[in-house]
């Protein structure tokens, strides 16, 4: 049995994955970390990862980039997997899970849809085929209550394109004003509003005719369901960098 910690226990993604491993037969939560030291159906839960005592095979978090130096050392420490599934991290924040993956297997992706990872295989052939003579644009729409924008996925769909086209288009983040003409860019508009899950489109503008590749996601579960996949699949990998497309086996 795989035991899990949930970092972000008491929030929405937290209850989805825990309502999802009553159905699982492999892999369990021992214990969450979160603001507040309480219980959830038993479930014992930290308000710091130096309180945690259970042996744990992954963490599997969704709460925010500020908890990442303390998870890591948690997961260093005691030789745990990482599945992160938190966006918005800095620089200083990646370098730290960068240096991690030496030791550790870290799983990181910014969504865990598997459709999200579809429409991110689709947009690089699109890409390929439409080359430079079609416009990319990516809409993204999420709840009010989102705090980072673009979205993890919009740039992630967007990295995915510019990668095929060798990575000649520079990002642009909304217009205003007299931005003057469309140059060789990948623009991405955010929308917040509402409790909007999660969607996204991604625009190719040529002469004549538009392409639109979409996704759109209904409810968390499907991201709560996919990081436990993730996380039983990499709670015994050797240390290193993992993601979706390892798990899929997309290329």
């Amino acid at each position: 049995m795989i035991s899990v910690l949930i970092c972000g226990a008491l929030g929405k993604m937290g209850a989805n994955i825990l309502e999802l491993l009553k159905n699982e037969d492999e892999i369990c939560a021992v214990c969450g970390v979160d603001l507040k030291d309480c219980k959830i159906g038993g479930l014992p839960v930290y308000s710091s990862f130096e309180k945690v005592t259970e042996k744990v095979d992954a963490i599997i978090d969704f709460s925010s980039p500020k908890i990442i130096k303390d998870e890591l050392a948690f997961a260093l420490n005691c030789g745990c997997a990482v599945v992160l599934a938190t966006t918005g991290y800095s620089a200083e924040d990646l370098a730290l899970i960068e240096e991690a993956s030496d030791k550790i297997a870290v799983f990181r992706t910014a969504n865990f849809s598997l459709g999200v990872n579809l429409l991110v295989k689709l947009v690089k052939e699109a890409a390929s085929f439409l080359g430079e003579n079609f416009d990319i644009e990516i809409i993204e729409k999420h709840h009010s209550q989102k705090v980072d924008a673009p979205s993890g996925t919009a740039l992630m769909l967007a990295d995915g394109a510019n990668a095929v086209l060798e990575n000649k288009k520079t990002y642009l983040y909304g217009r205003e004003g007299a931005c003057g003409k469309r140059g060789k860019e990948i623009a991405m508009h955010a929308v917040r509003g509402g409790t909007i899950v999660g969607e996204h489109d991604v625009l190719f503008c040529g002469e004549d005719e538009i392409i639109t590749l979409s996704h759109s996601a209904r409810s968390k579960k499907v991201f709560a369901a996919g990081a436990i996949k993730a996380a039983k699949w990499v709670a015994h990998k050797p240390a290193g960098k993992y993601d979706m497309n390892d798990l899929l086996q997309i290329k």
